[in-house]
């Protein structure tokens, strides 16, 4: 995938306030998560002897566990559906204890944010005892002053609501608020919460729908950084 983005874009223009808190997605932001998540559906798929290609995969990206459900018993039978889910989900837990490997410059970056004052928060569609686990096991949840789950709100992403609550649990105007996503669901509950988005896309390259919503979009965390350095700057 290439999603690089020319410096000269309004996709990848600064930040034009100094934001008062980062908010930042989990999966496929920080952890290298949906690639393996992937082969886990795959692996499940071949084992159950499930013909299923790669877009119904890629389409539950950013997605929570119930809509995840509903796309795969829209293709399946329930039972093989739920089997499916299982079987998916104890290989994937094998992966999550051992560790989920960073994205390159999330440390970094939360390091720097940390070093300028600016809160920072995790905003997820996995549930939070789940986000929890994983922010643990990777050592990243010292990094947070606050985590929401998927399973906090009545309206997960793309809804606006996990975004609002973040900003509630950190006192803050959602207006003062960055946010950090992978995903276009991301992208579109942090418009939707009137926060300013800055995409890092992971498995899908953003296409025209998603472009013309006129956010800020990056290759790399390192890259989010720079958009951020002259608001951040002394």
């Amino acid at each position: 995938m290439d999603s690089t983005v020319a410096p000269d874009t309004p996709a990848a223009r600064p930040i034009g306030f100094r934001p008062q808190a980062v908010l930042f997605d989990m999966d496929g932001l920080m952890l290298e998560s949906e690639r393996v998540l992937l082969e886990c559906w795959r692996q499940s798929a071949s084992e159950l002897g499930l013909a299923l290609d790669d877009a119904l995969w890629l389409s539950m990206i950013g997605v929570h566990d119930a809509a995840s459900r509903e796309l795969l018993r829209a293709r399946l039978e329930p039972s093989r559906a739920d089997a499916l889910i299982r079987h998916c989900h104890a290989l994937y837990d094998g992966h999550v204890q051992a560790g989920m490997p960073l994205k390159p410059g999330v440390v970094p970056l939360l390091e720097w944010l940390a070093a300028q004052g600016v809160p920072r928060a995790v905003v997820t569609s996995t549930r939070r005892e789940r986000a929890l686990q994983k922010l643990t096991i990777c050592g990243l949840l010292p990094h947070f002053d606050a985590v929401v789950g998927g399973d906090e709100v009545a309206r997960p992403k793309p809804a606006a609501d996990p975004y609002l609550l973040a900003a509630r649990r950190l006192a803050l105007e959602p207006a003062a608020c960055v946010v950090l996503e992978d995903s276009p669901t991301g992208v579109r509950a942090a418009l939707a919460a009137g926060m300013t988005p800055i995409q890092v896309p992971d498995l899908l390259a953003p296409d025209a729908q998603t472009r013309a919503l006129g956010h800020r979009i990056v290759a790399s965390l390192a890259e989010a950084q720079r958009l951020l350095e002259p608001s951040l700057a002394p």
